[in-house]
């Protein structure tokens, strides 16, 4: 009887340590896609700024050329309109 006690304390101590080991290589799998998944996320939101960026540069090149036949003001004001009417049909097709 001595020695059943004995293995079923092994067999313990075994069942143990496989889900710790098991434990560890979630854990370790999960930290390794949290890193690509970060790593992604900040190449997307660099993406975004530089589009937003060329965004602008090209809402402001529209501006310019506009402000070569007409005022100022009402070439910044065709300009705003036509970006509200690309924000609209994107939100609309979203």
């Amino acid at each position: 009887m001595e020695r059943m006690d004995h293995l079923e304390h092994l067999d313990r101590q075994l069942v143990d340590e496989l889900a710790q080991v098991a434990r560890e290589t979630v854990r370790d799998e999960l930290r390794e896609q949290t890193r690509r998944q970060c790593r992604k996320a900040a190449l997307y939101a660099a993406s975004g700024t530089a589009a937003l960026y060329a965004g602008a540069a090209v809402a402001l090149a529209v501006g310019l050329a506009l402000a070569l036949v007409l005022p100022g003001w009402a070439a910044a004001l065709i300009t705003a309109a036509l970006l509200g009417v690309a924000a609209h049909l994107l939100r609309g097709a979203a």
